[in-house]
């Protein structure tokens, strides 16, 4: 396969409970800070810890060990921990964890899914072996749903009657390695009745792009997570753009990441679009744009 579908991944390493290693992508993160006094936040979760003022806003900050089922942080260690500022789904937050190990580079091919057994509760996306230790690569997105349920309500989106028709004339494809986002984009297409494939990784979508194919049924629209073990989001785009037997549908990487980190690289490797989670009238609307004339042939 050609290189310029791969890019690397830096990951940053961090412990929460004893010598455990987690690993977050720096693509999410804005700034690591030393601990800084915070200032209550009242009627919180029990895993926010506060806010932090951070280039001059003020930025919740969240018990990373307390949110995914650890001890609580006590002071003394919270004191000697560090603050990840970060940036998801639009939102500026604060991670406090016990210490942060350091930065290793790594590509989503070597990240394996976490086992099945671990079930859908389980705040994580993938591991990877480095150095003899075995990375546990976390889930926010699920981290971030749990301590703000809010965030997973419904979105009402005003569509036309054509609009909806249209929608539901499409063969559609999700991908996304996330419990929460697979739950948060097959809410909105249900609540319009409209079908639609969804998978958990890459490598299985490729195999439901290349199965509707066969069948005499492509798919119209690809919506693709980045960052996923296995075939990640570039990949999978460059690949769907490189098989010439295959009908090119319309792709747009959804990403918890700023989008417009995201754009320039996503138009390299063939995408259409790129969005920033999570935001259902853009997405749908991205989905009619790919079906009024942007099928790429």
């Amino acid at each position: 396969m050609s290189s310029k579908a791969k890019q690397t991944q830096k990951l940053l390493l961090f412990r929460l409970s004893g010598s455990r290693l987690f690993g977050l992508g720096t693509l999410k993160i804005r700034e690591i800070l030393p601990f800084q006094r915070l200032t209550h936040l009242p009627q919180s979760h029990r895993a926010v810890i506060g806010t932090a003022t951070f280039r001059g806003s003020a930025v919740p900050v969240i018990d990373m060990a307390a949110a995914v089922g650890y001890p609580p942080m006590t002071q003394e260690e919270l004191e000697q921990g560090s603050i990840i500022i970060t940036d998801i789904q639009r939102k500026e937050i604060g991670f406090a964890v016990r210490s942060v190990n350091r930065i290793v580079e790594t590509d989503w091919k070597s990240v394996m899914p976490p086992p099945k057994a671990l079930g859908s509760n389980a705040f994580i996306t993938g591991l990877l072996e480095t150095d003899d230790e075995i990375i546990q690569l976390l889930d926010v997105e699920l981290l971030i749903a749990r301590v703000y349920p809010e965030s997973l309500d419904a979105q009402e989106v005003m569509l036309t009657d054509v609009e909806g028709e249209t929608l539901k004339e499409l063969n559609i494809l999700l991908v996304d390695d996330s419990v929460v986002a697979r739950k948060q984009l097959s809410d909105v297409l249900d609540s319009k009745d409209i079908t639609y494939h969804v998978t958990s990784n890459g490598n299985e979508a490729m195999q439901v792009l290349l199965d509707e194919n066969r069948k005499g049924r492509p798919i119209n629209i690809l919506v693709s997570d980045i960052e996923m073990p296995g075939l990640d989001g570039y990949e999978l785009a460059f690949n769907v753009r490189d098989d010439n037997a295959l009908p090119q549908p319309y792709i747009i990487l959804h990403t918890s990441l700023n989008s417009e980190m995201s754009l320039s690289y996503a138009n390299q490797v063939g995408a259409n679009e790129a969005l920033t989670k999570f935001d259902a009238n853009e997405l749908l609307h991205a989905m009619l744009r790919g079906a009024q004339g942007g099928h790429q042939s």
